[in-house]
């Protein structure tokens, strides 16, 4: 069984991070969100690995290398233009072969892995199997249709009215047949290959589409309030540590990891949050739920639910919160101005100032 991880998507939710960096290497809890996905395939025992890429192909390539450090063998797939997820099926049919494959769209985040629903898929072997999830708005999302039996009815993408409340998970499982699928679809009204019409074409040919509702957390961090919230969650697992500097006059309080290298003098920090290697935080408070990315300077500052890039420095800013702050960003405290009251008043005009 192979792996195809899509990365390449330009982000434009995460703009103006993505006009500089690819969406899929934002990191969480100081680490990557696409290397998350390639734990979880390898944990599932998947060795080979497809990548697709598009316009950030150089900085993707740059991050994951040959996949060894993964245990994986990776090979990378160009793709020119994003056309959609069933087009990066179509492109990638030479490394797919006639090997079935888990499909892994590479900025999705999936508490638990997919260990349990590759073994599932591998026992059963239908023409595919898709991983659902239950969300309060499924006309956001691409939504299924379930038998009793949980068979998949049908799909629809972003429906007016939703059949269910269950969500495509950015994780698909194939036969060979969804190259048949693929080839017999034509472009939607965005002039993209869905991949729900593609399985969607299956369920009509009567082929066999099965599903599982995941119980774990999914997220797809395609904006700052998902990538923040994934931070949150990942930082609830941290294992306190220190293997910096922290000088007497500092506070670690709860689950907080300062990696080598980096120094906390005068301040307090409260976990659950990370410090990067080679960040300084002086004089501050660092709060909850926070990634200091490496190489930043925190000073005389505070700064909570965040993440920081890294190489940013914020310096004299009394107050910082649910914030993504890209690499070598300088956030400072604006100088102070004489405060004055300018004014045009008419006749007999009466004015009431607080100074």
């Amino acid at each position: 069984m192979k792996a195809l991880v899509l990365a390449g998507g330009t982000g434009t939710r995460l703009r103006p991070i993505t006009h500089t960096s690819a969406k899929q290497l934002v990191p969480v809890a100081n680490k990557p969100v696409l290397f998350y996905g390639l734990e979880a395939i390898a944990a599932a025992g998947i060795i080979d690995v497809g990548i697709v890429v598009g316009d950030t192909a150089d900085e993707i390539v740059a991050a994951v290398g040959d996949g060894s450090r993964f245990g994986l063998k990776v090979s990378y797939i160009p793709q020119s233009k994003p056309l959609g997820l069933a087009h990066c099926v179509l492109i990638s049919r030479d490394f797919l072969g006639e090997d079935d494959f888990i499909m892994y769209l590479g900025d999705n985040f999936v508490v638990g892995g997919v260990e349990d629903s590759v073994r599932e898929f591998r026992a059963a072997r239908p023409d595919a199997h898709l991983m659902l999830t239950r969300v309060p708005e499924p006309r956001s999302f691409g939504v299924a249709e379930l038998s009793d039996s949980g068979q998949v009815l049908g799909l629809e993408e972003k429906p007016a009215h939703p059949k269910s409340d269950l969500a495509l998970v950015g994780v698909y499982l194939f036969s060979p047949a969804i190259h048949e699928a693929v080839a017999a679809i034509t472009p939607s009204w965005r002039g993209e290959l869905e991949i729900t019409d593609a399985v969607q074409w299956l369920i009509d040919a009567g082929r066999d589409v099965r599903s599982t509702v995941i119980s774990g957390y999914w997220k797809d961090t395609g904006n700052v309030t998902d990538m923040l919230e994934v931070n949150r969650l990942v930082l609830e697992t941290t294992e306190p540590r220190c293997d910096g500097l922290v000088d007497e006059r500092s506070d670690l309080i709860g689950r907080v990891l300062v990696e080598a290298g980096a120094e906390v003098r005068n301040s307090r920090v409260m976990g659950p949050t990370v410090i990067g290697a080679g960040t300084l935080v002086t004089n501050s408070y660092v709060g909850p739920f926070t990634s200091l990315a490496e190489d930043c300077v925190v000073e005389d500052s505070e700064v909570e639910f965040s993440i920081v890039l890294r190489g940013a420095s914020i310096s004299g800013v009394r107050r910082i919160e649910a914030s993504l702050i890209g690499r070598h960003v300088q956030v400072t405290s604006a100088p102070e101005v004489p405060h004055a009251h300018r004014l045009v008043l008419g006749d007999h005009s009466r004015a009431q100032i607080s100074s």
